[in-house]
């Protein structure tokens, strides 16, 4: 009887000190992305509040994708234009892929690169809100090609694959000279690839993005970044 008490009381002090832990990493990870806000100075960009992104989600109704860094929702801004409403998951690192997120797009303005329309950041919610692209990611166009079931309004023609492939070497030249910072996607793959209602494309899924000065000739990295199958082999 004993032995069984004080096994309860084990597990009961490994539980809580499992959510001191947690709670102590959350407001560590909070305090990073608000200094990191506050040192990058005035964002182009709105910042939302979390209700303000569940209301313009419709209380994430409509699930358009997910992945390892959280869920992609459909939404409608006060003006009544559609937006993607990307929620970040709240075990996701400590806030970098955020951080570089909102740090990159927010200092582009391209025809190939997709618009940031704002964030949110509210205690363990992040969000980014993106301008709507209505045909999704290249991802499906190419491997449902391939699939028996596919849909013939995802073929793409040649013609169309030409022009996505400019698109895609004109946004990185973009991205490595035409930006006051030089900004290495380091994660360019299908499933970054955006369409818009004529097919025209844009780069998304900036959050393993490095920002670097003009002037470096050399970029240095402590590890590989970007996914299996599509790492620059440099």
């Amino acid at each position: 009887m004993v032995l069984v008490v004080i096994v309860c009381c084990l597990k009961r002090k490994l539980a809580y000190d499992s959510f001191i832990f947690f709670w102590k990493n959350q407001g560590q990870d909070r305090q990073i992305v608000e200094a990191f806000l506050r040192s990058y100075g005035p964002l182009q960009v709105r910042r939302y509040s979390y209700l303000e992104v569940k209301k313009m989600t419709n209380s994430f109704k409509e699930k358009l994708g997910k992945g390892g860094y959280g869920s992609v929702y459909k939404g409608k801004s006060n003006d009544g234009s559609l937006v993607a409403v990307k929620v970040l998951s709240k075990l996701k690192g400590n806030g970098e892929e955020f951080m570089n997120e909102v740090a990159a797009i927010s200092r582009t303005s391209h025809v190939n690169i997709v618009s940031l329309l704002g964030f949110c950041f509210e205690g363990s919610e992040k969000a980014l809100i993106y301008e709507f692209m209505p045909n999704g990611s290249l991802e499906k166009f190419i491997f449902d090609a391939n699939s028996p079931n596919r849909d013939h309004d995802h073929h793409l023609g040649w013609e169309q694959l030409d022009q996505i492939s400019l698109g895609i070497a004109r946004g990185l030249e973009y991205l490595h000279r035409g930006c006051n910072a030089r900004i290495l996607h380091f994660d360019i793959k299908p499933h970054s690839i955006l369409l818009d209602e004529n097919l025209a494309m844009k780069i998304s899924d900036f959050g393993l993005a490095k920002i670097c000065n003009k002037d470096e000739s050399i970029v240095s990295i402590m590890c590989a970044r970007g996914t299996a199958g599509y790492i620059a082999p440099e």
